[in-house]
Order: C-alpha cells, then sequence, then structure tokens
C-alpha cells in the first residue's frame, strides 16, 4: 500500500512539474504587449489590460517615461514644470517638442515589448500642442503622463512600433503628428451656435454620482483602412464613449480620418490612422469597455490586432 502511494505521489508530482513547464511555455510564447505609464488609477486602464489578455496578450504596465530636460523628485513628480492645475508649463512643453524622446529614457522602458496601448486619462497639457497655447480647463492635467506619453508616442512612431490609441491615446497620437484638438466640446459646439446634449459623454445624474460611458454610432470614411478591415463594414454601433475633447482637424499632418460621428451636423473625429506606418490607430471611442462588459462580439477585434501585431 505504501508502495501504491508512493507512486501515486510521484505520477502526481511528475504531472504538476509537466503542468507548470506547459504553463510557463505558453506564458513566454504569449506576446507582450506595453500599456502606457498612469499615475491614476482608472476603469479604462484596468480595461485596457483585462482586453489584452482576453486577445491572447500579456499586458506589460511600462514604467514612467522621463525627460532629461526636466527635473523630477524621487518618486517622478515634475519639479519647476508644472502650471497650478497640473498641466505642463509653456518652457517645459517647448523643451519636450523639441527634443523629443532622444534625450529620455525612452528606450530601456520599452524594450521588451512588440507593441503599445495608450488608454484613455486626463486631458493633455496645450503646451505641447504643434500650436501651443494657455490651458483652459482647471484641475483636468497631469503633466508627468503627458510628458511619458509624449516622448513614448514619438520613439513608437519615428521606429514604427505598433501602437493603439484609445481615447486620450487617439488624441495623444494627433498632438505628436502635429494635429490640432478641440479642448472642449460643449464649448466648440457652443461657438457654432450648435445644441449640444453630450452624445460622447454623459452628464453626471447627481452630484457624485457615477457617469457611465455615452453610446454613439461611428461611420467608417475610408474603405482602404486598419478601421475597416477589423470592422469588416463601413458602420460601427453603440460604441461606449467618454471624452469631451477631440481631434479637431489633420490638416497638414500624416493622420488619415477614417471614423466620423456627425452630432447636429457637426463631424466629430472618430478614428484615425497613420498610413506611413505598419500599425498606428487611433479610436476616440473604448472598445476596451465594450470587451469587459461583454457588450459585443466585435470589439475584441482591436485588441487581436495589436496582440497579433507583438507577435511579429
Amino acid at each position: 500500500m505504501r508502495k501504491k502511494a508512493s507512486t501515486a505521489i510521484l505520477w502526481a508530482m511528475m504531472f504538476l512539474a509537466l503542468f507548470l513547464n506547459i504553463t510557463a511555455e505558453a506564458a513566454e510564447n504569449k506576446p507582450l504587449v506595453g500599456v502606457a505609464w498612469h499615475n491614476k488609477p482608472s476603469e479604462t486602464f484596468e480595461a485596457t489590460c483585462r482586453a489584452i489578455e482576453a486577445a491572447g496578450g500579456i499586458p506589460v504596465i511600462l514604467k514612467q517615461v522621463r525627460s532629461a530636460d526636466l527635473d523630477y523628485t524621487e518618486d517622478g513628480t515634475i519639479i519647476h514644470g508644472k502650471e497650478e492645475n497640473g498641466a505642463l508649463t509653456a518652457e517645459a512643453g517647448k523643451l519636450i517638442r523639441c527634443n523629443t524622446w532622444q534625450n529620455s529614457d525612452v528606450e530601456t522602458v520599452v524594450k521588451d515589448v512588440g507593441a503599445v496601448v495608450f488608454p484613455g486619462g486626463s486631458d493633455i497639457s496645450p503646451s505641447l500642442y504643434y500650436a501651443p497655447r494657455p490651458a483652459l480647463q482647471p484641475g483636468r492635467f497631469s503633466a508627468e503622463r503627458d510628458v511619458s506619453d509624449f516622448l513614448l508616442m514619438s520613439y513608437c512612431l519615428e521606429n514604427d512600433i505598433p501602437i493603439l490609441a484609445i481615447c486620450r491615446g487617439m488624441q495623444m497620437l494627433g498632438v505628436v503628428s502635429g494635429a490640432d484638438l478641440i479642448e472642449d466640446i460643449p464649448d466648440y459646439m457652443a461657438e457654432l451656435g450648435k445644441s449640444y446634449a453630450f452624445e460622447p459623454r454623459n452628464q453626471r445624474p447627481r452630484q457624485g454620482a457615477y457617469r457611465d460611458f455615452a453610446f454613439h454610432d461611428v461611420t467608417v470614411t475610408e474603405r482602404d483602412s486598419i478601421l475597416a478591415r477589423l470592422t469588416k463594414g463601413m458602420f460601427i454601433s453603440n460604441v461606449p464613449s467618454w471624452h469631451h475633447q477631440a481631434i479637431k482637424s489633420t490638416e497638414g499632418t500624416r493622420l488619415k480620418i477614417t471614423g466620423i460621428n456627425v452630432t447636429n451636423g457637426i463631424r466629430i473625429i472618430e478614428a484615425v490612422e497613420r498610413p506611413d506606418k505598419t500599425f498606428a490607430l487611433g479610436l476616440q471611442y473604448h472598445p476596451e469597455i465594450a470587451v469587459v462588459r461583454q457588450l459585443d462580439e466585435t470589439s475584441i477585434v482591436y485588441f487581436n490586432a495589436i496582440v497579433a501585431m507583438a507577435k511579429r
């Protein structure tokens, strides 16, 4: 009896060793997809990681990219380069725009991943725009994340590292590519004399209440585009949306508009691409939310694509 028990234990140990070896090998074969650093946990950031996992990749939360042109505290806070509202100062913005990624640690940060996803988040400091201007919105900025994302995005584009840029990420793709942004869609619509019912971003039902995602449709404008190939059509219905900013114009840039939403007769850009790159897709909406909430069976295609790109 003791011999049988010993044999059973031996077989169990061998099976466990084999299982662990197979599991480790499977993990090693899974592509590593970088997720751009953040300094404020959010539902969209967590959902982005889960969507990458659902597509068969391993999300790797990247470290903060720091510029050698700025001074930081030990924990990564920028010294003497921030406004009171958290935005990057004009002087600091100029240093980042002019010196870009070459004077940073971005190569060390991104070296192990095959593709990068830029999740949603706070507004981007207008000092980083191609035509910089003062920040109009109070308390919606993170200078540290702006610098990190700008340097990482410019590095990825210059080195043709595949990127999927979501919401704020798409806006950063626009900023790095030289596009102009709408800083606040309600103000923009008011300037045009148009009514606005917060179609891309729900109002809070009451003070302190959870503000859920809004849903709207997107029209695909280019048949020869990554977006059209992924969605296999010219219309995408009920995308989760949460934004008050958007790319205003791509004129004079290498960006191509591939998706739009028309709000009260005004075109809002919902998807852009860089045709000069292997894979650089920006989405103003949030497919990661659709994936984790199981709202449809199609939104996973964006993450399948970026995971496939990371396998190369």
